[in-house]
């Protein structure tokens, strides 16, 4: 069984779904999907928690795959309020949702080695080869960040991708520190830089694992729809999602995931078509 870890709510759903579209497309082994969600409405109307309906039809998606696959989706809403409400770094440079991974040591389900992938990732093979990766005497492993290794530590991580050793990090208490950093200190990268401030012992992997900008070479497993810096036809930055098909093909040049997002669009309309069915029975 190969776990993985998802945070998010509602508005990055097809986030959840483009990517394990990929997952599946490409992996025989059963997977379980543990989703970590919120309802945060207190600092945004738009951060409602991942329904019933979302998490149900991405469970169908694992399941039509491998019968043995499945989506769980866990509510930490109270744990997130207890442990971050009103901190420092609630306004990060992305959304609260980032925050969410740091809570894995407080669920008693999550098993002994968990893959975390944020939502803006695609999977071009299959992920067995990143999840069974000898990490044994080790908190976790990571790829370098593309700018962070140069502009603030050669070792710096992105934590888009972080293979993880549940049982060596609640020995060392990794997550437990990056939390209380998150409380009583304001950071730049937030999650990112309390994960690395916190660490004992990480693992690096190569690039190949967590690719930040280009996706042209082939054995790339991890493509990572990340913020970027671009060049032409001047210096500025881009943040095209998977699911930005348009963008993604006349901007970043990517064909690659074409069939899974094909089978996404597909996907995504069969369930719109049936939630609309929903809705329509219940003012019957």
């Amino acid at each position: 069984m190969i776990n993985i870890l998802l945070c998010g709510n509602n508005k990055v759903f097809d986030g959840m779904l483009t990517e394990l579209i990929s997952i599946t497309n490409r992996t025989n082994e059963a997977i379980r999907c543990y989703i970590f969600t919120a309802e945060l409405t207190r600092i945004k109307k738009e951060y409602i928690a991942l329904g019933e309906e979302e998490a149900e039809f991405l469970d169908n998606l694992v399941k039509s795959k491998n019968p043995n696959s499945e989506v769980k989706s866990i509510d930490v809403t109270s744990i997130y309020e207890q442990e971050f409400m009103k901190s420092p770094n609630e306004s990060a440079y992305c959304t609260p949702y980032t925050l969410l991974r740091l809570l894995a040591d407080k669920i008693e389900e999550i098993p002994d080695k968990l893959l975390y992938l944020d939502v803006d990732m695609m999977i071009d093979g299959d992920i067995s080869e990143l999840f069974n990766i000898d990490i044994e005497d080790y908190e976790y492993a990571a790829v370098k960040e593309k700018y962070g290794c140069v502009f603030i530590r050669p070792d710096y991580i992105n934590a888009g991708m972080l293979l993880l050793n549940m049982k060596k990090i609640k020995e060392t208490g990794l997550l437990e520190k990056a939390r209380t950093k998150i409380k009583t200190k304001k950071m730049l990268f937030a999650d990112q830089d309390a994960v690395y401030w916190s660490t004992t012992k990480k693992k690096l992997l190569p690039r190949r694992y967590n690719e930040q900008s280009k996706f042209d070479r082939e054995d790339t497993l991890v493509c990572h729809f990340c913020k970027r810096l671009m060049f032409r036809p001047y210096p500025h930055t881009t943040n095209f999602k998977q699911w930005n098909i348009e963008k993604v093909h006349n901007e970043l040049k990517c064909h690659r995931f074409d069939d899974d997002l094909n089978k996404y669009l597909e996907l995504k309309k069969e369930f719109e078509k049936s939630k609309r069915g929903k809705v329509k029975n219940e003012y019957k």
